[in-house]
């Protein structure tokens, strides 16, 4: 189901808590929303359609991925840029890492860790940050 999407700042500002098994359907409606704004919209949190869980979707590679409780476990090469979000009006600066590596479980609850570079690595930098509760 598309959701409407949070623009709450007290409620995106709230650390996430984390994600379990029955969040599965939760994960199909982050889909279903993202891909409803894929025009400007390239990554979401759970957050963002009003569920406080750490869910991320994001385009990676010309698919959608899911990834639930995603956690940063190492990171490389620090840049600044500017970055939008469809919770906020305007762009604002971010400080960004080039190069991430991601321990995060898949939707059978298993763990993954992977390292992402450039843009996609940035996506998931936005979307981790909102799931700890840190607004733009």
């Amino acid at each position: 189901m598309v959701r409407e999407i949070c623009k709450d700042t007290l409620f995106l500002a709230r650390k996430a808590r984390r994600a379990a098994p029955e969040d599965l359907a939760v994960a199909a409606d982050l889909l279903e929303t993202l891909e409803h704004h894929r025009e400007g919209c390239v990554g979401m949190a759970a957050n963002m359609i009003g569920v406080n869980k750490r869910i991320i979707a994001f385009e990676n590679e010309g698919s959608y991925m899911v990834m639930f409780n995603p956690e940063i476990i190492r990171k490389s090469g620090p840049y600044d840029t500017e970055e939008g979000c469809l919770s906020l009006t305007g762009v604002r600066p971010a400080r960004r890492w080039k190069s991430i590596k991601v321990r995060w479980e898949n939707e059978k609850f298993q763990v993954r860790v992977k390292t992402f570079t450039g843009w996609t690595a940035q996506i998931i930098q936005h979307e981790i940050d909102h799931c700890e509760g840190i607004i733009i």
